[in-house]
């Protein structure tokens, strides 16, 4: 999952959804957290690997992966993150319309940018660098649209992976099989809701840490 349906998926919950949002910047182990962490944002940090590692094994999911083309299978499992994330946005005001103040793609995105700019535990630095660009341009929002997606894809692999860059051109594939990708994320949703419903059940939070 990429950084909309991290943030989706979490809830009101402000550490989950900050968690939801930095959880790619913070490797190795949680258990214990890493220096630094405190016990909210690490459970946050929790549920973002759940649902990742979900994701992994879940049959739609897995599904779009073969969509992928051979050349770029490798890097299939980021390319169906970012489409999934275009599918979440695109279709907001029918899958977020019980969110209180937030059935809007646009006030969810800047409610989530003032929970990560006030939130009061410390956040991994190397997220603390990318999320001034992220607010500033509104990424979660840009996703939306299929030319911001294919962008995002060729940033990250001139920028993250090694070369020669696979991710390169990346964005077509979306177009090419849009109403397969879509479909899958519509089966995908719904059950990875309801995992992360199931988690967030079974733990016990501070009083007032709501959005």
């Amino acid at each position: 999952m990429n950084y909309l349906a991290h943030a989706f998926l979490a809830g009101p919950v402000s550490s989950d959804r900050v968690g939801g949002i930095a959880g790619d910047f913070v490797r190795g182990p949680l258990d214990p957290l890493p220096p630094g962490i405190g016990p909210l944002l690490g459970a946050g940090l929790v549920l973002h690997r759940r649902i990742d590692a979900y994701a992994d094994i879940h049959p739609a999911f897995k599904r779009s992966r073969a969509r992928v083309s051979a050349q770029r299978r490798r890097v299939g499992g980021i390319m169906v993150d970012l489409f999934y994330d275009h599918f979440l946005a695109v279709h907001w005001t029918e899958l977020a319309k019980d969110l209180p103040g937030e059935s809007e793609l646009e006030c969810f995105t800047a409610n989530t940018y003032r929970l990560i700019a006030t939130h009061s535990e410390p956040l991994p630095p190397a997220f603390r660098e990318v999320f001034a660009r992220m607010a500033a341009q509104d990424w979660l929002a840009s996703y939306r649209d299929p030319a911001s997606v294919a962008l995002a894809l060729d940033r990250i692999g001139e920028y993250r992976l090694r070369q020669p860059n696979q991710l390169k051109g990346a964005g077509e594939e979306l177009l090419a099989n849009y109403a397969g990708f879509e479909e899958d994320f519509m089966e995908f949703l719904p059950d990875a809701l309801r995992l992360a419903g199931a988690i967030q059940l079974g733990r016990n939070f501070l009083d007032g840490d709501k959005v």
